[in-house]
């Protein structure tokens, strides 16, 4: 399953503690388990960072929340292509009757 990570910057860091984080990901990678799509850092603005990755592994889920915890608010929500959402729409559409 596809899912897009959230990640915004916890209110009250200090510039240390985001100064931090960024020499933390330098050497950090995902965890195992997880077939990273993509990952952006948004220019401005909340999230800081936004991962999309694949997995049917829930603890490395886990783990990358609990290895960021400290200093992101998280969001982690499933996700799916157009593709495969213009599909699954016409399948529920049809059992639907519409």
């Amino acid at each position: 399953m596809i899912y897009v990570w959230l990640a915004s910057w916890q209110s009250g860091l200090t510039r240390e503690q985001r100064d931090g984080a960024l020499a933390r990901r330098a050497e950090w990678q995902f965890p195992e388990g997880l077939e990273v799509l993509g990952e952006y850092w948004p220019a401005t603005g909340d999230p800081a960072v936004v991962a999309i990755f694949e997995t049917d592994a829930f603890p490395a889920i886990m783990e990358l929340d609990l290895e960021w915890g400290d200093v992101f608010d998280i969001v982690c929500v499933p996700a799916c292509t157009p593709e495969q959402g213009l599909q699954w729409g016409a399948e529920i559409l049809a059992r639907r009757g519409g």
